[in-house]
């Protein structure tokens, strides 16, 4: 047998196993068939299988009280600081849990607090991973965002990628484990755009919050509230430049002007929208 295809073979028979070193009985799962054999995908994705099982982890020994969640913002504030008061170009990327309402209402606050400590945590560890930076937690969505100035092309095209990991991550590392605790399983969606911010610092203390403005940052906020559940949402502008492979994953999707009227400053036309569904 060729060297290359036994190699392949043995990627196709990938899983994820258990780390004899932890002393966990966690449900680990075997990737989807999407995920292992889409080479243009899992070759830029990072190691999926650690992506997966390490949150897996995480969860589980969080469950059982035995793993403490613990985030922070500093870097994107540091990155910004060297930019206060000035206007940079940012691929930013929304993530929204979905159903967080009902599940306020449904579970004991204890149990959300352990829900929306694992997603916060667990997606911007995605982010880091992917390179960006984690700029703020409102309510249950986390805004992150990658710089573009130096290639709008890897900066949009890592962002898409980004996304594409949290989904898989929630769906085969942090939903199995939630299953067997009897927690809800949870969802996401996801809104990316990319364009021209402004920095603001809120005041003039130096070591003072920053936070980002601007059209792209309310583009990509509102596209996340029309997204469905475990679907992504671009904006043209990110489309235009992703890899003719990825791109054939999107489809344009409309909405009425009641619903969307964000307009495409060159054009004038509305802003159109393009939808993956993983």
């Amino acid at each position: 047998m060729d060297p290359n295809e036994k190699g392949e073979d043995k990627r196709k028979k990938i899983s994820i196993k258990k780390d004899p070193s932890e002393d966990l009985d966690s449900p680990f799962l075997k990737l989807s068939h999407y995920e292992v054999n889409s080479s243009h995908d899992t070759s830029q994705m990072h190691d999926v299988t650690t992506l997966i099982s390490q949150p897996q982890k995480r969860l589980w020994n969080a469950l059982k009280r035995r793993y403490r969640y613990s985030s922070t913002l500093d870097p994107a504030q540091n990155y910004l600081r060297k930019h206060a008061d000035s206007k940079i170009c940012l691929a930013v990327l929304y993530i929204d849990l979905v159903g967080s309402t009902n599940l306020c209402m449904t579970i004991s606050v204890d149990k959300l607090a352990t829900i929306i400590r694992a997603f916060t945590y667990e997606m911007s560890s995605v982010v880091q991973t992917y390179g960006g930076f984690v700029l703020k937690y409102v309510g249950d969505a986390v805004i992150s965002f990658f710089p573009s100035a130096s290639s709008k092309y890897v900066a949009c095209e890592t962002a898409v990628r980004c996304g594409m990991s949290m989904l898989s991550i929630i769906r085969n590392g942090l939903n199995p484990i939630l299953n067997q605790y009897d927690y809800p399983e949870l969802s996401a969606k996801i809104g990316i755009d990319e364009g021209e911010n402004a920095v603001v610092q809120y005041n003039t203390d130096k070591n003072s919050p920053l936070d980002i403005l601007g059209y792209c940052m309310s583009v990509s906020a509102k596209m996340t509230s029309l997204t469905e559940p475990n679907k992504i949402t671009i904006g043209d502008d990110v489309y235009n430049v992703l890899h003719p492979e990825l791109k054939e994953k999107f489809v344009q999707v409309s909405y009425s002007e009641k619903e969307w009227k964000y307009v495409n400053k060159r054009t004038g036309q509305l802003y159109k929208l393009h939808t993956l569904n993983l």
